[in-house]
């Protein structure tokens, strides 16, 4: 029997879908069925879908993720490598550098295996004797040395690492380049070997390490691109310069030599005892216009949340926010040599600094803090974990045991004070991206243009859209998303032309559905009033529980608590599974710079310290966190006067 295959849709199913005549073509009829074929312009028409590209998904990952690849990992006991890395961000079970099995609760829908450029792969090259390591007379001598003694050795070489790439020491130890590309090509390898778009994305990136008199200048770099351009270059090591000027200009070199697209995420800004964010030049030049537009072009987003603390606020810098306290690291830099002081704090916070970046506003023209927030982990394990009831925490040492609490991280060679110990490290935080696919080209444009929030470990999905005249009937419209696209911007957006009116925003959030209900959503607005100086204010915007939101804009009642610390329990009887939300900011000045991002509290659980002291029936140090309020914050959307 001879059979037409078109489109073959039985006519009965045709007439119970109410298909209607009109967009038939031609229709012409077999023994077996009718086929029916539908005009292009017709065709396009069809699904109210065709020609969206608008993220309709948000996906979650990781973007600073480090293997044995990095010295700063393998040195000290990691031994897994980039494929275990990605075999367990998709979900496979592996065994861990200290011999555990474990397993992610979800998989991740993308990762960035990040590891430093300075030394690149170093430890596994010992390890196999490489003979272009060997060639190198220093590369000699460290092998000889590690292989004596691979952990005494270890140490010894990775101190010489630290004084080479912190400028104690003049120039880079070993000065073979085909060794760090080798590596770097392999790694690259392995990344598109699992990247697999629509499913599973694996960026190429590395870390680029500036330290400056024990300051964190760090960041990662993100490629849009594949190994095809990638490969065309090696990692920019810090050792090439200092200051992250230098890092751009590789970064631009990089681009007109491939076509490819490259961006940098700075971090933990509150261990450069306020370099991070200070407003004049490593140099100690005020910024100019060219430096602003180079840092905002390069440096689109900042992880604001990751396992070294919290970087969104300081009590010390907003003092009425109760809930800035979070998972703060404020006392040293990354050596734990150097006390910090209160005025370091003042540019070492995203609040603060996208409230500084309203001011340079204003006398360059240009804002260069203008960036989105992520979250990601830095651990240095392999493992991007990053919930507190399943934390593989950040180094070897710091797996789970029974005594990693007490385990120093770095221990201060100035006074204990100055020492983070295991207990202190954050279980991690999370990057999620708006994007209209899971790919590389969709999750990155979303990041240039700072569609994306972070999380402090769980996948809480938030979205935000600002605008001039949104309704609260916009809340409960099928086409939410499209009508917020259509009608305003998103996160990481900018407003103006007020024409007297004051900016309304649309904000709903959704609970992990597996994680805590809801304790309420804050909108938190900077701004630079008419005398130039700096302020912020803290607007609850839904709060869960029956409670009132007073004629402040707050609410001083506390969602109360579950947590069962002794059993490491909590239930979802208190809080919100879903809060959504129409706000128009009451106190508007249309001649004023601002910005608001939101934030969104869950209930208290118990953190990671908590479920370890009952797997293990330990008791923690005294002043140990055992409860957590994980979050997110979501990046913002900027108003400037026309």
């Amino acid at each position: 029997m001879k059979h037409t295959y078109l489109i073959a849709i039985p006519a009965l199913l045709l007439a119970a879908c109410g298909a209607p005549e009109e967009k038939t073509e031609n229709t012409t009829t077999s023994s077996d069925a009718t086929v029916t074929t539908l005009t292009s312009e017709k065709r396009d028409n069809y699904s109210p879908n065709v020609g969206d590209n608008y993220p309709q998904d948000v996906y979650f990952g990781d973007t600073h993720l480090h293997t044995s690849n990095s010295p700063d990992a393998g040195f000290f006991g990691t031994t897994l490598g980039p494929e275990d890395a990605y075999r367990y961000a998709t979900g496979e079970e592996v065994v861990s550098s200290t011999g555990l099995k474990t397993k992610l609760i979800r998989p991740l829908d993308f990762l960035v295996i990040a590891d430093h450029a300075e030394y690149f792969g170093i430890v596994p090259n010992l390890l196999v004797g490489n003979p272009e390591l060997l060639k190198d007379p220093v590369g000699k001598r460290w092998y000889d040395t590690y292989k004596a003694d691979p952990k005494t050795g270890g140490m010894t070489i990775f101190q010489e690492i630290v004084q080479s790439s912190t400028g104690e020491t003049n120039e880079e130890m070993i000065k073979n380049p085909r060794l760090k590309r080798s590596t770097w090509l392999a790694a690259n390898a392995v990344a598109e070997k699992y990247n697999v778009p629509g499913k599973f994305t694996a960026f190429l990136g590395y870390e680029w390490s500036s330290v400056i008199k024990g300051n964190n200048l760090h960041r990662v770099v993100v490629f849009k691109d594949g190994s095809d351009k990638a490969n065309q270059i090696v990692p920019i090591s810090s050792m090439d310069g200092l200051d992250p000027e230098t890092l751009w200009e590789g970064m631009a070199a990089y681009e007109e030599k491939t076509g490819g697209q490259v961006l940098a995420i700075p971090h933990n800004g509150n261990w450069s005892n306020g370099m991070m964010f200070q407003m004049e030049t490593v140099e100690g030049k005020p910024f100019d216009k060219a430096y602003a537009e180079n840092r905002a072009r390069w440096e689109p987003i900042y992880e604001v949340t990751q396992m070294k603390g919290d970087g969104e606020a300081h009590p010390i810098l907003s003092p009425t926010d109760e809930f800035a306290d979070f998972e703060t690291w404020d006392k040293t830099n990354i050596t734990a040599r150097v006390p910090k002081t209160n005025e370091m704090i003042q540019t070492e916070y995203a609040r603060e600094a996208l409230k500084d970046g309203l001011l340079l506003e204003a006398s360059l023209g240009i804002n260069p803090f203008k960036f989105g927030l992520i979250g990601s982990t830095d651990a240095h394990t392999g493992l991007a974990s990053t919930r507190e009831d399943n934390n593989m925490s950040k180094m070897p040492h710091m797996e789970p045991s029974n005594h990693r609490a007490t385990e120093p991280l770095i221990k201060s060679p100035v006074h204990d004070s100055l020492t983070y110990f295991g207990a202190d490290i954050s279980a991690a935080g999370l990057a999620a991206v708006w994007a209209t696919e899971n790919s590389r080209e969709a999750i990155w444009d979303a990041m240039k243009r700072k569609e994306v929030y972070a999380t402090t470990g769980n996948r809480l999905k938030v979205r935000v859209f600002g605008g001039w005249d949104f309704k609260s009937s916009d809340l409960t419209r099928p086409d939410f998303a499209k009508n917020g696209y259509n009608n305003g911007v998103p996160m990481g957006g900018d407003l103006s032309a007020a024409d007297g009116n004051s900016p309304s925003f649309l904000v709903k959030a959704w609970k992990d559905v597996d994680g805590p209900n809801l304790d309420r959503v804050q909108m938190i607005k900077g701004w630079v009033g008419t005398e130039g100086k700096k302020h912020e204010k803290i607007y609850d915007l839904s709060v869960s529980d029956g409670r009132t939101i007073g004629k402040d804009g707050r609410c001083k009642l506390s969602v109360g608590s579950t947590v069962n610390i002794k059993e490491a329990t909590y239930d979802n009887t208190i809080g919100d599974p879903i809060m959504s939300v129409q706000w128009t900011d009451p106190e508007f000045d249309a001649g004023q710079r601002a910005f608001y991002y939101v934030r969104v509290i869950e209930i208290p659980t118990p953190r990671w310290t908590a479920y370890d002291a009952k797997f293990y029936n330990i008791e923690m140090p005294e002043g140990t966190a055992m409860t957590v309020q994980d979050r997110a914050y979501t990046s913002p959307i900027w108003y400037t006067p026309k």
